[in-house]
């Protein structure tokens, strides 16, 4: 398998640690998205959404990180991502989703950009947009997990919550969302980044952080 990403994506994260708990060899194959590498027609002639990650698996380019997390867990059953029950993997998807199709989209790089460059707002006016979207599903998924009363994690171990929980959590505190009151979520992220598999996945780790170097990792 090879994994087209890049170090700080919050989707690429997702695919590391879903690959690092599944146990699969992969080679990370860095996708420069500041310089626009996922635009040049190398790319995106193999991946017409023009976007990471993107997995060479199975003899298919394959694109979109929910349906890759999805089909890695019904290629590779073992360690399930998924749990057993219908209605468990209910709540799973009720948190999970909630994150993945709420936050994405308001808040991927492109429309940051956009922000900036269309309607001339400066960094923190883009701070507090991020800060607001994030508030908006942050705020209720807590709650959530509250009336669940979680642990460590959602269930006996990380499955498709935590992959998914852990990168947003990320990109949170690099826009200095305050997460004072999400106790559920900051125990489950400091549960999961003491585990070796979200510690190969995380940003600081990956041989196109410019901050460390591949001779570092």
């Amino acid at each position: 398998m090879k994994l087209h990403g890049y170090y700080r994506s919050s989707t690429s994260y997702r695919l590391r640690i879903a690959l690092e708990l599944k146990g699969l060899d992969y080679e990370n194959v860095p996708v420069n998205l500041l310089e626009g590498e996922q635009k040049g027609e190398a790319f995106s002639s193999r991946n017409p959404f023009a976007t990471v990650p993107m997995l060479e698996a199975g003899g298919r380019d394959r694109a979109q990180s929910m349906a890759l997390i999805e089909w890695l867990d019904e290629a590779y059953p073992d360690a399930p991502l998924m749990p057993s029950s219908a209605e468990d993997r209910y709540t799973a998807r009720e948190l999970t989703y909630a994150i993945a199709t709420e936050l994405h989209a308001p808040l991927n790089l492109p429309v940051l950009k956009f922000l900036k460059e269309e309607y001339g707002k400066s960094q923190d006016e883009v701070g507090e947009w991020y800060r607001h979207w994030l508030a908006k599903t942050l705020v209720p998924v807590e709650a959530r997990l509250a009336q669940l009363g979680t642990g460590d994690f959602l269930f006996d171990g990380p499955g498709i919550l935590e992959v998914v929980l852990l990168p947003q959590l990320y990109n949170a505190r690099r826009f200095d969302y305050d997460l004072r009151n999400s106790p559920h979520m900051t125990r489950i992220e400091t549960a999961c980044l003491a585990l070796a598999s979200f510690q190969r996945a995380h940003p600081d780790n990956q041989p196109d952080n410019p901050e460390i170097g591949p001779e570092k990792v």
